[in-house]
């Protein structure tokens, strides 16, 4: 026997997070519904007036183990457990004096907050773990049939609504169940993320995600897409305002996060223009504005309908300089102060966003499961040695350390050719790393001559560097590591090319 509407006469209420919850029982007060209740929540709603059937009456024992112990009783879970369209089921409650809750009340101990404390101790956070609380919730959540959870004080005006004007609807019930199972799966999720914390990839992963927003689509029309975000930690994102243009799309997303998290690496005013993940712009100037137009110079054909990404906040002049540059997707910057040139452009969105917060590791989907992954951080060039006869000069130096930063957030095999801080012709996603270092040659045309080159991994052979000097180039920054690391730098040599290896590579898929 199925029901539409479950008619609350008796509640359950157990919460840590006791906000909003005096209200919202004083309204189940008023409709008659009886309130069930132990330890601090009991005392609190005591305070506040109400009438409070403590747990411990109904279930005829008082709390034990310093209260692990109150609600794993039959008369509290048969209460709630209870299939009222089973015969059988009310025979048992009659026979055991056990009456039936219809609302259930509960939100759990705080973990995450918990073990993120400094200093706290393991005994300390196994205190945290919740028992009680998940086992009332998971309970209501499968008799919903029956029962209404609320595991969230954002829920309260809703359900409060609904019992007032008579009970709770199916779908209303279904809704808060799908809730509260998320809710002990998530909470779950951070216990075996506590557990599993020894090591920096955790031999079991529990990601719990909840939708942010839905997406007109994915990559293409035809795909269904959303956005989801971790709840165990916040993404720069999920905080961002946007403060002009239409809703973010999925592709929007994927680019302004590799755009975002590419230009957080420079310490100067930097820009990073970025076109299907990829860079095809990026500068670094004693200004914003000057770091855009190097940036926009690289590749201004590939920068239409690209993601522009600022580490300074947008000012006039930079504004401007983007207004009179081309189409632009998205720009995104920490701050705004004046955004009067960009206004009569509609389809332009502006993101205001705090720095992106690198996850302990990076999960990438396969078909049926993840690769998960540490995060790839670009090292300084503190280890890096000379290989060749000739050192690189000071502006060289620079320059490598500036094209180094762009080909470790630049896909696999990458090559970046650089002039004063400017990415000047980027290959990207090659199959043959001659293959990027001829794309990016002809990007950078007779802005070659007298630049520097970084490659983010090895040169397999003489013919890169070869190829790279006949253009101009005078120094190269790679990882080394190759068998023929010898060849190539005596080839390097041979043409007058300062050599630098950093002792690490980065790939990037």
């Amino acid at each position: 026997m199925a029901v539409s509407r479950v008619r609350v006469k008796r509640a359950l209420v157990s919460v840590y997070d006791k906000s909003g919850l005096v209200d919202f029982c004083r309204v189940l007060a008023d409709a008659g519904v009886e309130l069930v209740s132990s330890g601090g929540t009991a005392a609190l709603l005591n305070e506040a007036g109400l009438q409070v059937l403590p747990v411990s009456e109904v279930t005829g024992h008082p709390e034990i183990l310093g209260g692990r112990v109150k609600t794993l009783h039959p008369r509290i879970h048969g209460g709630i457990l209870a299939d009222l369209g089973s015969e059988a089921h009310r025979a048992d409650l009659d026979e055991n004096g056990i009456s039936a809750f219809q609302l259930v009340v509960s939100n759990l101990y705080p973990f995450r907050e918990a073990i993120a404390r400094p200093g706290i101790t393991a005994a300390e956070a196994i205190e945290e773990i919740d028992i009680g609380g998940p086992a009332m919730v998971r309970a209501a959540a499968k008799n919903h049939e029956w029962v209404a959870v609320v595991t969230d004080p954002t829920q309260y005006a809703d359900v409060a609504a609904a019992i007032v004007a008579g009970g709770l609807d199916a779908h209303h019930r279904l809704e808060l169940a799908r809730a509260a199972f998320f809710h002990t799966a998530a909470y779950d999720a951070a216990i075996v993320g506590w557990l599993e914390s020894r090591g920096p990839v955790p031999e079991r992963m529990v990601v719990a995600l909840e939708r942010s927003q839905s997406l007109r689509y994915g990559e293409n029309p035809h795909q269904e897409a959303a956005a989801y975000r971790a709840i165990d930690r916040p993404s720069w994102w999920e905080g961002a305002e946007l403060v002009q243009g239409k809703a973010m799309s999925f592709n929007n997303y994927v680019d302004a996060d590799a755009a975002w998290r590419h230009v957080q690496a420079f310490s100067g005013p930097a820009c990073v223009i970025v076109k299907h993940t990829n860079a095809c712009g990026a500068g670094e100037s004693s200004g914003l504005t000057e770091a855009f137009r190097k940036a926009w110079s690289c590749d201004p054909v590939s920068a239409f309908g690209s993601v522009i990404a600022l580490n300074r906040q947008l000012d006039e002049q930079t504004a401007v300089a983007i207004a009179d540059a081309g189409f632009v997707e998205v720009v995104v910057a920490p701050g705004i102060s004046d955004r009067a040139a960009l206004a009569d452009k509609p389809n332009l969105r502006l993101l205001v966003a705090a720095p992106p917060i690198h996850p302990a590791y990076e999960l990438r989907g396969a078909d049926g499961g993840f690769l998960a992954q540490t995060w790839d951080e670009v090292e300084g060039r503190s280890e890096w040695r000379v290989v060749t006869e000739r050192a690189p000069d000071d502006r060289e130096w620079e320059d490598l350390v500036f094209g180094w930063t762009v080909a470790a957030n630049t896909k696999s095999n990458a090559i970046v050719v650089v002039a004063d801080r400017t990415a000047v012709g980027i290959g990207a996603g090659d199959q043959s790393r001659v293959g990027a270092a001829r794309r990016a040659l002809a990007q950078a045309g007779d802005r070659a001559r007298g630049s520097v080159v970084a490659s983010d991994a090895f040169f397999p052979f003489r013919d890169g560097p070869d190829l790279l000097a006949a253009a101009g180039v005078s120094a190269i920054v790679q990882p080394g590591g190759s068998v023929r690391d010898d060849e190539v730098i005596a080839a390097a040599d041979e043409l007058g090319i300062a050599m630098v290896f950093t002792g690490r590579r980065h790939f990037r898929h």
